[in-house]
């Protein structure tokens, strides 16, 4: 708790395939604050950023991390805007994974973050597991297409 209050710590993620690299990333910002918001990218904002679906619908990938220990809340993120988040949440501290670091898009965002005093705290990435290794892997081993088991649900 600093001397304005509790500190409010915002960590947002496709969170798709959930495993230990983001387990890791949410345990290491909670030790860094009192309140710890998720943020879970939805779906569209996914297909504009990386353009792809995620494998896990929103919903499911919120409601999952809504149950880590440590997460006090979680934020579905439908703005691509980091600021317009912050304007929503007003979070102190913004995590993000150590990729972003010296890049011009994480040099424009501690810049701007700067400006309305919220510090901008990188975390390692966890080499060995990622969302993308996972879903390379589902893929090798011959499971349909996404837009195939979309459209299956019920």
């Amino acid at each position: 708790m600093s001397s304005h209050g509790p500190v409010v710590g915002y960590a947002a993620g496709a969170f798709d395939l959930f495993h230990v690299g983001h387990l890791n990333i949410l345990k290491q910002a909670k030790r860094r604050c009192d309140h710890l918001i998720a943020g879970v990218v939805s779906d569209e904002m996914l297909v504009r950023s990386k353009g792809r679906l995620p494998v896990v619908p929103a919903e499911e990938r919120a409601e999952i991390v809504r149950h880590i220990d440590c997460v006090d809340q979680v934020h579905v993120e439908t703005v691509p805007d980091k600021l317009e988040t912050w304007r929503e949440l007003r979070f102190n501290i913004f995590f993000k994974g150590d990729d972003w670091r010296g890049t011009p898009r994480g040099l424009s965002l501690e810049e701007r973050f700067a400006g309305v005093g919220v510090q901008v705290v990188y975390f390692p990435y966890t080499v060995h597991t990622s969302s993308t290794t996972l879903r390379a892997a589902l893929a090798m081993l011959g499971t349909p297409p996404l837009d195939q088991l979309r459209n299956s649900r019920p």
